[in-house]
């Protein structure tokens, strides 16, 4: 699975990679590119309430093979076929909704294999592979882009969600799901909102993802501004570069970071993060006013402050869905994440161009408007007080009446509803 979905994501960045080049090609507005960018979330935040809601009834298998075929006709419409903002718009659609049946549903049979502290280690090898993949598919279409042109830098999309279907037909077992667990109707989610844990993970994944999917879908113009300022000045490292390592970086840290929630507390981790990404968040965009080479090392910075918690708040989810609600606390879990994947780039195209277009304040002020979602999020996260995981923490044996307990392995191990 996830040899699989490091196939399906090399192309998964290739747009927002291009969008300086598509902008440029197409004259599209800010805004416009901002909705190229963010419909890929929007689509996947319709299709995936259904796809991973289903993955508790039937095997992810049959929901993976065919939503994989979509995107790779995506990936080839797209280099063939899209000729402006609505056909863009069309294609970007499509792939969006190709990964809500691979992403979760994937994740589903990873982590139905798992429990406790290995559930969540799996949680993170499924992100890093998804992450490296997505940060090297920047890289890819920067370096075709400037060889073939930017149609042909769609290509190593569709052959990778190719692949993606060749791996999982042939080597992913098939996997019934439990008939003796009694589940409700399939789109029925109030079990699912009413598990306080869960819902508090989710909705910080959905701010979480608003910022990532904000940097990631512009940092390429970011960086290409902050280039043509300091013309002349020294620039080791292609925009596209940049946002490569940028995601590989990234992965390092959700890996690291989810091992950091294990030991010290994942309520308390996610909290800080959330904190001082939103810090960070305020002072971005003013950074394109310093050496290209600053601009791109605070992007970095930044980048692996927004993904240290990324796996801690999937793995938070998954850890406190009920028995038999996996798929569905998964569907509403990603739904809201991708929700704030679509606002995140769109929200900042449309500061960009609020605020005058490109330039050091505008860029600032765009920027900026993640802080304010993140501070709402982090309010909601402690209002709705979530529980660590079963095997967050060390065990600490204490003595009580009974004889001695572990403490800190069984603290929060249900989830609360």
């Amino acid at each position: 699975m996830c040899a699989a979905q490091a196939c399906g994501q090399i192309g998964a960045f290739n747009v927002p990679a291009l969008i300086p080049t598509l902008i440029s090609e197409w004259r599209l507005t800010n805004t416009e590119a901002g909705w190229i960018s963010g419909i890929y979330y929007a689509a996947y935040m319709v299709v995936v309430p259904l796809l991973a809601s289903l993955s508790d009834r039937v095997d992810p298998k049959r929901i993976y093979l065919p939503s994989i075929a979509v995107t790779a006709f995506s990936f080839a419409g797209f280099a063939w076929a899209a000729n402006g903002f609505w056909a863009a718009l069309v294609f970007r659609a499509l792939m969006g909704a190709g990964w809500a049946g691979c992403y979760m549903p994937g994740l589903k049979a990873l982590s139905d294999a798992t429990e406790g502290r290995q559930q969540s280690r799996a949680v993170a090898a499924h992100a890093a592979a998804v992450g490296v993949s997505g940060a090297l598919s920047f890289a890819v279409a920067g370096v075709v882009n400037a060889w073939l042109g930017w149609r042909w830098a769609l290509v190593p999309g569709a052959i990778g969600a190719s692949l993606a279907f060749i791996i999982v037909l042939v080597a992913l077992p098939g996997r019934a799901p439990d008939r003796s667990v009694r589940r409700g109707a399939l789109l029925d989610f109030r079990p699912v909102l009413r598990n306080r844990s869960a819902l508090a993970y989710s909705i910080a994944y959905c701010v979480h993802t608003w910022e990532m999917s904000a940097l990631r879908g512009w940092v390429v113009a970011f960086l290409t501004f902050c280039a043509a300022q300091t013309s002349g000045g020294w620039t080791p490292f292609a925009p596209a570069t940049v946002a490569s390592a940028m995601g590989l970086l990234g992965v390092w840290s959700s890996v690291w970071g989810n091992e950091l929630s294990i030991r010290f507390g994942r309520r308390r981790f996610i909290l800080v993060t959330m904190l001082a990404s939103a810090a960070m968040a305020a002072v971005i965009g003013f950074s394109s006013a310093l050496p290209y080479a600053a601009a791109a090392a605070f992007v970095l910075a930044y980048a692996m402050l927004i993904w240290w918690d990324s796996s801690s708040l999937t793995a938070g989810s998954a850890g406190s869905a009920e028995p038999g609600r996996r798929g569905a606390t998964l569907a509403v879990h990603s739904t809201l994440g991708y929700a704030g994947g679509f606002l995140g780039p769109l929200a900042l195209g449309a500061a960009l161009d609020l605020f005058g277009g490109a330039s050091v304040i505008g860029w600032g002020l765009a920027f900026g408007h993640v802080t304010l979602a993140l501070l709402a999020g982090t309010a909601v996260f402690v209002w709705l007080r979530p529980t660590n995981l079963a095997g967050d923490r060390p065990a600490v044996v204490t003595a009580g009446p009974a004889g001695p307990t572990e403490s800190g392995r069984r603290e929060h191990s249900m989830p609360r509803s």
